[in-house]
């Protein structure tokens, strides 16, 4: 008979087991369940609520479940439906009547509850770690190309010169907004439910703060129908995982642009790369490809919560057992995401040469030619129209700006033009004089490094 099932006179349909059940994937929450589990007895004890020795047994006893699971004893049953009902069931099998002590005082609607909180704040330190690493490839490669320039973009368009380092310490920011968000995330979720009960609390004295203590959260929940109805943590960290792979996703495109013929750029490492199977002369960027498609799974894990939540009344209501899954696959698809784009990148070899000479075509200094004649005293308008039509005379011609003789610059421009125009043009002092925070200057993106090595 089901632990639950003194009301019932007749047993459920097969049918309806299967379909009610969670264990298929809430039993990856067995190690959260059971610690929890053995803190709720310990405080039970504690408090006088059960006796302590029937509290230290069934410590005792979930410690050796938890061995068993790990070791790969345990087959976890459908009709005990969910992982805290396998543990609990399991319990009862080995040590009988003291057994039953153990939820005094609970619900399964706090126990899941505290189990799925524990689980994301223990996933949220783990990815934490795992942007940090990628941030740190990045860091690597950035300064070790400070001197390296290639042209910054708009609208996929050439624009104006910048270095490589400039371009990675983007994504470096990116992923430390993300970074901080997992933990703003993390400081939401440390509430601890346990003593909700169902929704209403509990007669019995339960100490909840001994619990979280126990626990390593650093709060209680204040209100027990939020305590076993609040999924925002989950959602909170479904959106974050979607920032994550948001990123991760524009640096997946870049790094396939690049890689093309068109672009060379970079070049994957043969370990992370893929051929054709009709094609000889191919090589896949297959790991920035395959980040960018899964990006659209977390994406439909986020809007899975943000949907299952939407409608739901106070307090707990069967739909929230597909909170977990969407989790589930954010923390699996994005973990293997994040380690498999960092070695990716930690092999990549930039193309030094193919940067520069891209940089160097497409009219990159056409602003710092704008800004030359603005600091000679033209209106910035009139030297915006100025460059614009010298770009297309240029064009005309096949030739870049600083192709153009003196003279030819002159009665274009201006005669206040000089010598000094073409060392104001050039892509090293257009990326050099740019030393405002923020911008593509060696020293500047270099002091960016240091600081971000720093808070690493």
């Amino acid at each position: 008979m089901k632990l639950w099932g003194g009301r019932f006179a007749g047993a459920t349909d097969s049918a309806m087991d299967d379909f009610n059940s969670s264990i298929r994937f809430d039993q990856r929450l067995y190690r959260q369940d059971i610690k929890g589990s053995m803190a709720h007895a310990t405080m039970l004890g504690r408090q006088g609520i059960i006796p302590k020795e029937d509290a230290d047994l069934i410590v005792k006893t979930l410690g050796e479940i938890l061995q068993d699971i790990e070791a790969g004893k345990v087959n976890f049953r459908v009709d005990a439906e969910d992982i805290h009902m396998n543990v609990e069931t399991l319990l009862i099998e080995r040590i009988g009547e003291p057994g039953k002590r153990l939820h005094t005082g609970r619900s399964r609607n706090d126990q899941v509850a505290l189990d799925f909180k524990m689980f994301v704040k223990d996933e949220i330190q783990e990815i934490s770690n795992m942007v940090t690493d990628l941030m740190k490839v990045i860091l690597s490669v950035a300064e070790k190309n400070l001197d390296t320039i290639m042209p910054g973009y708009t609208h996929l368009q050439r624009a104006q010169p910048i270095t490589l380092a400039h371009h990675m310490m983007a994504y470096y920011h990116m992923f430390s907004r993300d970074r901080e968000r997992l933990s703003d995330c993390l400081k939401r979720t440390d509430y601890m439910p346990l003593g909700s009960g169902a929704l209403a609390g509990t007669t019995y004295p339960l100490d909840r703060e001994f619990v979280a203590k126990e626990l390593g959260f650093a709060n209680v929940t204040a209100n027990s129908l939020d305590g076993v109805s609040d999924r925002d943590f989950a959602i909170e960290f479904c959106s974050c995982m979607s920032l994550i792979m948001m990123h991760l996703s524009r640096f997946s495109e870049e790094m396939v642009l690049w890689s093309s013929l068109e672009f060379g750029f970079v070049e994957m490492d043969d370990a992370y790369s893929t051929g054709s199977s009709i094609m000889p002369q191919k090589k896949n960027p297959d790991v920035a490809e395959l980040v960018r498609g899964k990006t659209g799974r977390v994406y439909g894990d986020l809007m899975t919560l943000l949907t299952v939540m939407k409608g739901i009344p106070l307090a707990y209501n069967k739909d929230m057992q597909e909170d977990k899954e969407a989790v589930f696959d954010a923390v699996d698809t994005g973990k293997m995401c994040l380690d498999i784009f960092t070695r990716m990148l930690a092999t990549c070899k930039f193309k030094n040469e193919n940067m520069y000479a891209a940089a160097s075509k497409g009219f990159t200094n056409a602003t710092d030619f704008a800004d030359y004649l603005v600091k000679k005293g033209t209106p910035f308008r009139t030297a915006h129209e100025i460059t614009g039509k010298l770009v297309l005379h240029c064009l005309g011609l096949g030739i870049g700006i600083e192709d153009l003789s003196l003279t030819e610059l002159q009665e274009l421009g201006g005669d206040f033009i000089q010598e000094d125009v073409y060392d104001a043009i050039s892509l090293k002092t257009c990326v050099d004089q740019r030393k405002l925070i923020g911008g593509p200057c060696s020293d500047t993106v270099k002091a960016d490094i240091e600081k971000a090595k720093a808070e690493l």
